[in-house]
């Protein structure tokens, strides 16, 4: 049987996707709506703007990521591979995507993929990474919003 290693969700929430990407494109933000209870905190004042910025984001654990934006598209679109500080990513890589579904609603699919992760200590964590998680990380990206709206 050949392991899933791309798992992704999808809900569509009561926000346009502008207010949607300022959240996901502030790494400042993250941790206020992160379903993975995973991410700490990241220093203010970096929202993404496109492809080859790196934003670091300190952990629940306490170690600190650097997140290689590898694809943007304002208001739509924005994917990053986390690396070791001073590293390489290491093989996984979080999407976003955001499209319209109607007046002041958004479609908001989430993706993590762990196709290219080969360190096999990682390998626990990232079967941890389920739907159910990115679905929740979604649904706190709503309630965040409806609480801005």
């Amino acid at each position: 049987m050949t392991e899933t290693r791309i798992v992704q969700a999808s809900r569509e929430i009561a926000a346009p996707a502008a207010e949607l990407f300022e959240l996901i494109a502030d790494p400042a933000a993250q941790p206020s709506w992160d379903g993975n209870d995973n991410l700490a905190e990241s220093a203010p004042g970096h929202r993404v703007r496109a492809v080859g910025e790196v934003f670091s984001t300190t952990l629940t654990v306490g170690a600190v990521r650097e997140n290689h934006v590898v694809e943007f598209a304002e208001g739509r679109l924005i994917a990053w591979k986390p690396a070791e500080p001073g590293g390489e990513p290491i093989g996984h890589l979080w999407r976003w995507e955001l499209a319209p579904a109607g007046e002041g609603r958004t479609t908001v699919t989430h993706t993590y993929d762990w196709t290219d992760l080969h360190d096999e200590k990682r390998h626990v964590r990232a079967r941890a990474t389920t739907a159910d998680k990115l679905t929740a990380s979604i649904d706190r990206l709503a309630v965040v919003t409806e609480k801005r709206g």
